[in-house]
């Protein structure tokens, strides 16, 4: 037997769930399936959760940079309670979410769902017949390809530690591995970074150059150029054993725990995509077109990490927005397309770096004539007052039209900062036009006309 949809859903995060919800609204038979639990990576094993843990990691390095200019007597991370608070957050997410979709009246499926015809899926003993498809699926960590890799844990493993190891190993210098490491360093773990490549390529080259500084005067052993070329189970005092390059430029590291940092790759490996007649890139993304519908079966749509959407960035508020537009056209068929101007990103080490828009080398090799600002912001009284000891801001501002190309922040408060400047590029607000705003002071936020 064969079941009808007007849509199938794959995936429950932003992408899946805001146009499962709006077609149902209009009466469409939807049904939603996901093989992980419900409520998509941020709620459950991603940002929500990883930002609780970083909020105890903000207060003891606060309270350590005040000691004696204010404060008195130690703090530290109690890694099991903060467990619990992080466990009061993520617990509730995937009973609350399904009970949210059945709510509305949306079939909900667990399991792995596969293409058996381009308008077929297969979930289980299941075989359901869709009008339209929706594939938002996420990405899942890549495969390293190195003897040993099965003694490597994922960054959804880390985050569910019921104890810190005493020796950490990161493999890969991006967005998890220097969050964790620095979590894990204030938290009192040995902590040791191998990257490979340039770190952060999307971001200001001096700003991740300082960041990482700061991470190897704090403690962290930071190593780039440093490719992983296997994990060795040991049965001395260390459970692993890291090897770092090869023949007589090999390097070992001991470690108790080693951490997959290295990037992710689209979960469309078990989607069975040929037989839906879904054309994949060279990555494994859904090729899409300007209305996030597949090249090659207009029938399916796909959005956030899954996608190949240029100039999109693996980020939450991307998928939500791509899974709105997909929504839209859905409904009213194909009229809207992504906006992705002033998205910001942000490195949620402490400090924060924080970038939205294009580099001063991308602006530059655009052949835009830029004015460009760039300084340090440690003396600044934002910085002073909580005894930050890094800050520095590189703004981007194209010399013709004066309106903002890019900033990048590095310091106190500037993942919050980041979004005024996203806003600016968004909606094309002139810099003359954020220098003359009255801000609350003292705030971060005010330092912005000293940026431009």
């Amino acid at each position: 037997m064969t079941e009808q949809f007007d849509l199938i859903v794959l995936g429950t995060g932003a992408a899946g769930a805001i146009p499962a919800f709006a077609c149902r609204a209009k009466g469409w038979r939807v049904a939603i399936v996901d093989d992980q639990p419900f409520g998509g990576t941020c709620a459950n094993r991603g940002c929500d959760p990883k930002k609780v843990l970083v909020g105890a990691e903000e207060v003891v390095s606060w309270e350590r940079r005040m000691r004696g200019y204010g404060t008195a007597g130690t703090s530290s991370i109690d890694w099991s309670s903060l467990m619990a608070f992080k466990r009061s957050f993520t617990d509730p997410v995937p009973a609350a979410r399904e009970a949210g979709f059945r709510k509305e009246g949306i079939d909900t499926l667990h399991g792995q769902a596969r293409f058996v015809a381009e308008d077929r899926l297969a979930v289980g003993e299941r075989e359901l017949v869709a009008r339209h498809v929706v594939i938002a699926t996420g990405a899942s960590p890549r495969t390293l390809g190195i003897p040993g890799e099965a003694h490597v844990v994922t960054s959804t493993e880390f985050m569910e530690l019921d104890e810190l190891p005493r020796r950490i190993v990161f493999i890969g210098a991006g967005y998890v591995s220097l969050e964790f490491s620095h979590l894990a360093h204030q938290a009192g773990s040995r902590v040791t970074v191998l990257g490979r490549g340039a770190p952060l390529p999307l971001f200001e080259e001096s700003l991740v150059e300082r960041l990482l500084e700061h991470s190897r005067e704090i403690g962290i052993d930071v190593r780039l150029d440093h490719s992983v070329s296997s994990v060795e189970k040991a049965s001395g005092e260390a459970p692993f054993r890291v090897h770092v390059g090869h023949g007589d430029e090999m390097q070992i590291v001991d470690a108790d725990l080693v951490v997959h940092g290295a990037g992710r790759v689209p979960n469309s490996a078990n989607l069975d995509a040929p037989r839906g007649r879904v054309e994949l890139d060279h990555h494994g993304a859904i090729r899409v077109n300007e209305f996030l519908q597949s090249v090659s079966n207009p029938r399916v749509y796909a959005a956030g990490d899954v996608a190949s959407v240029p100039g999109a960035m693996p980020l939450t508020p991307v998928a939500g927005h791509e899974g709105t537009v997909i929504a839209t056209n859905l409904v009213q068929g194909n009229s809207v397309r992504p906006d992705l101007r002033g998205t910001p990103s942000v490195v949620f080490t402490v400090p924060a770096l924080a970038s939205v828009g294009v580099t001063e080398k991308v602006a530059r090799a655009k052949g835009i004539d830029v004015r460009v600002a760039t300084g340090d912001t440690t003396q600044w009284f934002m910085n002073r007052r909580v005894r930050e000891p890094v800050g520095m801001f590189k703004t981007i501002v194209d010399a013709q039209t004066d309106l903002v190309l890019g900033a990048h922040l590095l310091g106190a408060n500037v993942e919050e900062v980041i979004n005024l400047f996203g806003m600016a590029i968004r909606f094309e607000i002139p810099a003359a036009e954020l220098k003359k705003m009255l801000y609350s002071y003292p705030t971060a936020s005010s330092n912005m006309s000293y940026m431009l």
